[in-house]
């Protein structure tokens, strides 16, 4: 088992809370009235005059996606190269104060939004405790996949799951970037993902990620889980739903799409629970199986 129950536990539950509550968001910017009519998926527009990116073909806005990721990747070793982590925390900041922005506009005023959302984007930054850091990500990523869920059809968002899993398989095992990238999140007391102590209080981030594989302590452990694998399971699970929203009432297309959520929850949990210790394992062709399976599910009800 990599981590102890009661801590496995916890991730598991930190990690279907934020799939449930994506999809609440994404089922907020869902016009369903025009929907209804058009019978074609509709959006509200997002909020602070953002705009999604506008893709001719969605069949292949993965491929877009996955430059982006590649560019995003480089940009931030290059960060790690030359040792900037005052531009990553910038980045990390606007990144996260604009994404829970779009998710608490989903359900309250636009101005209170934002100004929630600053509030908690610096407290996640100058003053993190598990209380801030795993609850911001709960949202974060329903405000991230309310963006993409639109320019992605049922094709690319397999593709895209299919690309991503290959990508963390070598980036972990052959490349090892992604464990430089946590280390560096770890250096610049920032990380994108949850983070659930060993010991209850106040996240001290920093060599705790690194630590995470090399830690002699029990008391100084942490579990952790990129935000990767958290937002690109819950896009593969808007895009179903958006989909389903065409066919069902609202209610059943979106009881049915928590299936997804169910299966990769559990695919999560196998996974730390047959993983061991002091070792570091890609997620996410682990939880694109739990995708595929849950996928399969919905068909069948």
């Amino acid at each position: 088992m990599k981590h102890t129950l009661k801590v496995t536990i916890a991730l598991v539950l930190f990690f279907f809370m934020a799939q449930f509550t994506g999809l609440l968001v994404i089922n907020r910017y869902i016009d369903h009235k025009k929907t209804f009519e058009t019978k074609k998926t509709e959006w509200t527009p997002l909020p602070y005059n953002l705009e999604r990116p506008e893709v001719e073909n969605q069949s292949f806005s993965f491929i877009y996606i996955s430059i982006a990721i590649l560019i995003g990747t480089v940009l931030v070793l290059l960060l790690v190269r030359f040792n900037k982590p005052l531009i990553w925390k910038l980045w990390f900041f606007a990144t996260v104060w604009i994404t829970l922005s779009i998710a608490f506009s989903a359900f309250i005023n636009n101005i209170v939004a934002a100004i929630l959302a600053l509030a908690i984007s610096v407290l996640k930054l100058y003053r993190p405790n598990m209380i801030i850091q795993n609850m911001s990500e709960v949202f974060i990523y329903g405000g991230l996949a309310s963006i993409f869920v639109p320019m992605i059809n049922l094709f690319a968002a397999f593709m895209l799951l299919i690309v991503v899993s290959i990508y963390d398989f070598v980036a972990v095992f052959k490349t090892k970037h992604m464990i430089k990238l946590a280390k560096f999140q770890s250096k610049s007391r920032v990380f994108a993902g949850l983070l659930i102590p060993y010991q209850r209080g106040k996240i001290s981030i920093k060599n705790k990620i690194a630590s995470n594989a090399e830690a002699k302590e029990k008391n100084s452990k942490v579990a952790v889980l990129g935000g990767g694998d958290i937002g690109f399971t819950l896009i593969f699970a808007g895009v179903v739903m958006k989909g389903l929203m065409l066919k069902e009432a609202v209610l059943t297309g979106f009881l049915k799409t928590l299936i997804i959520p169910f299966f990769v929850s559990l695919a999560l949990l196998m996974l730390l629970l047959k993983g061991q210790q002091n070792k570091f394992y890609p997620a996410m062709p682990v939880l694109s199986i739990g995708c595929f399976i849950g996928y399969l599910v919905v068909l069948l009800i």
